[in-house]
């Protein structure tokens, strides 16, 4: 294996590692209190913002560009910036197309656990896994991948959905003293929700959900539950325009 794809099974990665550019981005929306100011104690997770997720991508979540101009709003003022990747390897076990008989959105039960099957997306080194060409980038940022093991789907970034193994996040935020972590995304309803609630219950640090720098898959009755599981974690669920430090 490569450098970088050794890091992948261990690690955070940098910019380089990972093989990503980066990039300006779009516009930032002009919604945050010109006070909030975070501290090197503070980072900012940037949830899955890749072409799949988008508008006319695999598996599209409605309205998933409108949450960049917030995103990029966020990204310069954080010293930490970490940006998860879904990064699943063809024939992922997560995939409706690898059980017969199954169709994306069921859920079936996988040695882990209850599973929804989805639309092969964010396949590594496809275009749909790219991240979006008006995200903001900024050269310091770092990737989390997750969901490249074949036989377990990730949700959080913190943990695969067995709920014992970690992708690295979890030791990175400790070695760089970050005690709280502001998170922003898609999906509201899985990959955000989860990851919040790992991060607020079982991280200990203490999680801030942007809510409107996030939007919703939309299954049945899941972001009832999302908005359930968040409360019960402790996650603190603001607007940009709430944000004070």
């Amino acid at each position: 294996l490569a450098a970088g794809a050794m890091a992948s099974r261990s690690a955070v990665l940098s910019l380089a590692e990972a093989g990503i550019s980066p990039q300006v981005g779009a516009p930032p929306a002009d919604v945050l209190d010109p006070s909030f100011a975070p501290s090197e104690r503070d980072g900012l997770l940037v949830i899955d913002v890749q072409i799949d997720f988008m508008p006319g991508g695999a598996l599209e979540v409605p309205g998933g560009t409108e949450v960049i101009p917030i995103v990029n709003a966020l990204v310069p003022r954080f010293k930490h910036v970490v940006l998860s990747q879904d990064w699943h390897p063809p024939k992922h076990s997560s995939f409706a197309s690898q059980h017969d008989g199954k169709s994306p959105y069921d859920e079936m039960q996988m040695p882990y656990g209850a599973q929804t099957l989805w639309p092969d997306h964010c396949v590594q080194n496809t275009p749909g896994s790219a991240f979006h060409a008006d995200l903001a980038i900024p050269a310091g940022a770092r990737v989390c991948r997750k969901g490249y093991r074949a036989d377990i789907d990730s949700y959080s970034a913190f943990f695969e959905n067995d709920r014992v193994t970690g992708t690295g996040l979890e030791a990175y935020f400790k070695e760089l003293g970050v005690t709280r972590v502001y998170v922003v995304g898609l999906a509201y309803d899985f990959c955000v929700r989860y990851t919040c609630e790992d991060a607020a219950a079982r991280c200990g640090t203490t999680a801030v959900l942007v809510k409107d720098a996030t939007r919703a898959v939309g299954l049945p009755g899941s972001v009832d539950a999302a908005a359930e599981g968040l409360e019960q974690a402790g996650v603190q669920v603001v607007n940009a325009a709430e944000l004070r430090t």
